[in-house]
């Protein structure tokens, strides 16, 4: 039988092999929404070779992300669980389960949570880790 968590007969060595399968339940995640104590990155990609970074980010109920420019890449997000602002130059955006939102690269943005909080799935083009190189001459 197939693990849906990590492909394979639970061995882990569908996963060397860079089998599709399922990584996360995004509607148990959605259901432990109700921790309003959580905040940031509740659940992370963490396959060594993606080329693709993704994470279920938590904004506890009326907490924000203040205004601030995006990254230099385009971020897809799609809502799990609770509701929310979303603030851009072009006007407020209401955030509901089902969501999905394309921000722009080096869009402004800012995020307010509604009651509940807010949970969503962010995905962008992995971004190159830090290189130890040579110290200049």
């Amino acid at each position: 039988m197939t693990d849906a968590v990590n492909g394979g007969a639970g061995d882990g060595t569908a996963g060397a092999r860079r089998l599709p399968r399922i990584l996360a339940d995004t509607s148990a995640l959605a259901q432990s929404a109700a921790t309003p104590d959580e905040r940031g990155a509740v659940w992370r990609l963490a396959e060594p070779t993606r080329h693709l970074d993704a994470n279920v980010i938590a904004v506890p109920p009326d907490a924000s992300i203040d205004l601030h420019v995006g990254p230099d890449e385009d971020v897809l997000w799609h809502v799990v669980a609770g509701s929310g602002t979303l603030v851009t130059e072009a006007g407020d955006v209401a955030l509901s389960p089902g969501a999905v939102v394309w921000l722009p690269r080096r869009s402004s943005r800012a995020v307010t949570a509604g009651a509940d909080g807010l949970r969503y799935l962010s995905v962008h083009r992995r971004k190159s880790g830090l290189q130890i190189g040579r110290r200049p001459e």
